[in-house]
């Protein structure tokens, strides 16, 4: 288990700098609304899950489906991204400042890899800015969920679990403080991923990311802060 996350990181970090496709899913309820942009790694794209199953994409048909409007995210992540490759695949992207929401979740990689925490923070801060930007200079069409806690994963079998989360807790309290500075949003989805922990019908078949009812919980913790963004 360990070669393949290991695998998977050094694929992403040797990966040519493609460019990063839009994502555009349908839903029951036909798309319209605010155009809607999700940056992050494997968990904003749901690794192992149906697209339909993704986090942004099930929050958009919650929003519709409560009579609010949003359409289906464009997505700018990748599996093993962290806040340095996601920044430049953003700028490399060139997308429009017209976006009524962008999501950011985003740090997992830099944890796993020991990355600066100093670092984190710095382009995270950045991230923010970034965000905010393409959401035409509105912080407060910015939305950021915490890092979920992947040492309660199947996966972390035989690590130091206890030594995951408290890295975990130390990036998000970093993300959480530069969220207060900049006035951005910040949901806390790590305590449901640590719920998930002993329950394997929560994890896609790689032990380590969720399946769509699980991904599904963070659309619905998402939900009311997002109504309340886009009014």
């Amino acid at each position: 288990m360990r070669f393949l996350l290991s695998f998977a990181v050094f694929l992403a970090a040797c990966a040519p700098k493609l460019p990063v496709a839009t994502v555009s899913i349908a839903s029951s309820v036909p798309a319209s609304g605010p155009a809607f942009l999700a940056l992050g790694d494997s968990y904003t794209i749901g690794e192992g899950a149906a697209a339909a199953d993704r986090w942004p994409v099930q929050l958009a048909g919650l929003v519709r489906r409560q009579g609010g409007a949003l359409a289906d995210p464009d997505i700018i992540a990748r599996t093993g991204w962290t806040t340095g490759q996601l920044q430049t695949a953003v700028r490399a992207a060139h997308r429009p400042a017209t976006y009524g929401l962008v999501s950011l979740l985003i740090g997992v990689n830099n944890q796993y890899r020991g990355l600066s925490q100093a670092a984190y923070r710095a382009k995270f801060r950045q991230l923010l800015a970034a965000a905010a930007r393409l959401a035409g200079g509105r912080f407060g069409r910015v939305v950021v969920l915490s890092i979920p806690d992947w040492g309660q994963a199947p996966f972390a079998e035989g690590r130091d679990r206890a030594q995951i989360g408290r890295e975990i807790d130390q990036f998000n309290a970093l993300a959480q403080d530069e969220c207060r500075r900049a006035g951005v949003a910040c949901v806390d989805i790590t305590p449901t991923t640590r719920a998930a922990a002993g329950d394997a019908s929560q994890f896609t078949a790689d032990g380590l990311h969720y399946t769509g009812p699980h991904l599904q919980g963070w659309a619905q913790q998402v939900l009311p802060v997002v109504q309340e963004l886009l009014k």
